[in-house]
């Protein structure tokens, strides 16, 4: 362990402190955490100001508490406005799980005073994430008067349903807001379309519609992910009617969105349409647009032009911008420069700067992509051994690496590691890609397993879920008990294949040779 005593020299000199700034403090510790070190600030009240968001950031989970307990008199000479800044700037920073400590030892003080809706806001959000939302339906009953249960509370438990995917949660909510008048406004609406982009984009015409018999007036991100959703369907004259209704609402094309549209006229085919809003992107001067390099690069690369990822990469090299690095590995190895793209991944960690998980998820996609299995492999133990953190992008990468390998087990192994891992919850794909290959393999007693893990981590219900799990009986011959009713709590109607699966699988159907030999008895 590397322990950094942080005196006024270095706060000054590293830090570029101000009083109640954590912006510095914020870029120092990500820059260690990305390293990989660990560390403990020792603080002298002679020669460095106290300042909380340090002391909880540079903590361990386990240690929140105790850490907290040794500067009781610094923490109760803050202001409320500051103390919810830290809690709002480790929310921000996704430290969910240090915030919600945080917040527990305030309470249990009696340090900070819950004042208005906001602060309730931000404890709730905080519990929904850490604790559940059991836990957090629970606190919102029982511990927020009615008077501050306003619209950013019930919001906030929407987006939390809206995270999950919980439809019959999230629709529930969303009706209740409209009875109490909340509903009328952009964000709930949001919420709502990218809840049924995952899970009914036919419901999203309801939501709009909603929107204008309340005049609810779409935001640039509602258009955009309705461009997405016109342009995933492959229809694209109605994605461009998307454009013109934006355009006609006085609203401007953002590069947010023109990256969504250049994406769905490449994979249409109207290359010369999305050349044009890449060229559009990039405008005249490529300083002023600097930062729209990390979405170019992937957008050639997706036309294949190989020629234009060079030049852009060597346009935006010198920034220096991680981000831009990260791009440009996937960028070169899309385009089959898969040596380009090795060396920019080590040109970055000989320079010493920061390389986060990111940008070991960008060269371990490179070589599934490209079937180098062997370098994939090596890529995972160099990480390893180098003890740097992993987080989601790379846990769910290398689940698909052992998949593509055909090495199952080793990628069931990899997706336990990632569940074992405090603070990292994989994606469902992860559980997805071994759910559906222990399934066509037949074997029930683990598809099973993942399926209730799947459930263990906080996905809800899912209609592919049983098209997976019912594959693994079609395929062992074995009859299914009680689907029908586990499908039912989950609030899921089967679809024409699920009907068939169970059909398949229903260990009461009567075939014709049973009939006839039921008649002779």
């Amino acid at each position: 362990m590397k322990v950094l005593d942080l005196n006024k020299f270095w706060v000054e000199l590293v830090f570029g402190w101000k009083q109640g700034n954590s912006l510095w403090h914020f870029k120092f510790l990500s820059w260690v955490w990305k390293k990989g070190i660990s560390f403990t600030l020792r603080f002298n009240p002679m020669t460095v100001p106290f300042n909380l968001f340090t002391v909880i950031a540079s903590a361990t989970s386990r240690d929140i508490y105790a850490v907290l307990d040794n500067c009781v008199e610094e923490v109760r000479a803050l202001e409320s406005v500051e103390i919810s800044k830290v809690l709002h700037c480790l929310w921000k920073c996704k430290m969910y799980e240090k915030a919600y400590q945080l917040s527990n030892w305030l309470e249990t003080k009696g340090i900070f005073k819950f004042e208005d809706e906001k602060d309730y806001v931000t404890r709730l959000d905080l519990i929904a994430k850490v604790r559940g939302m059991a836990m957090a339906q629970k606190y919102m009953n029982e511990s927020i008067p009615e008077r501050l249960k306003g619209e950013k509370v019930y919001g906030t438990m929407l987006c939390n349903y809206v995270i999950l995917g919980n439809v019959k949660k999230a629709e529930q909510l969303f009706d209740k807001m409209k009875g109490l008048g909340f509903a009328g406004k952009c964000f709930s609406c949001e919420q709502m379309i990218l809840l049924y982009r995952r899970s009914d984009r036919k419901k999203i015409a309801s939501v709009i519609s909603f929107m204008e018999e309340n005049d609810v007036k779409p935001s640039p991100f509602v258009y955009q992910v309705l461009m997405d959703v016109k342009g995933q369907s492959n229809d694209i004259p109605g994605m461009e009617g998307v454009v013109e209704a934006m355009k006609s609402d006085g609203l401007e094309l953002d590069n947010r969105i023109r990256a969504v549209l250049a994406r769905h006229y490449t994979h249409a085919g109207f290359h010369d349409k999305a050349g044009e809003i890449l060229k559009d992107m990039e405008g005249e001067d490529s300083e002023e647009n600097r930062l729209v390099y990390k979405d170019l690069l992937p957008l050639y690369a997706a036309l294949g032009k190989a020629d234009e990822v060079e030049r852009i990469w060597n346009v935006c090299e010198s920034n220096d911008r991680a981000d831009d690095y990260f791009a440009a590995i996937s960028a070169f190895g899309k385009v089959g420069k898969v040596e380009k793209a090795e060396e920019i991944f080590e040109k970055r960690i000989k320079s010493g700067k920061s390389l986060s998980s990111k940008g070991y998820a960008a060269l371990l996609n490179v070589y599934i992509e490209h079937k180098l299995l062997a370098k994939g492999n090596d890529l995972a133990k160099r990480m390893a051994s180098a003890n740097h953190p992993i987080d989601r992008f790379v846990w769910d990468t290398l689940v698909r690496l052992y998949i593509d390998a055909g090495e199952v087990e080793k990628a069931d192994s990899v997706l336990e590691k990632a569940i074992r891992s405090k603070g990292v919850r994989p994606s469902y794909k992860a559980f997805q890609l071994i759910m559906d290959q222990y399934s066509r393999r037949g074997d029930i007693h683990n598809t099973e397993r993942i399926f209730h893990s799947l459930r263990q981590s906080g996905y809800v219900g899912k209609i592919w879920y049983y098209q997976s799990l019912l594959q693994a009986y079609i395929k062992a011959k074995a009859p299914a008990y009680g689907f029908r009713e586990r499908m039912k709590a989950d609030n899921l109607i089967p679809n024409k294949l699920v009907a068939a699966q169970l059909a398949q699988v229903d260990p009461f159907k009567k075939t014709a040779a049973t009939a006839l030999s039921d008649l002779l008895d």
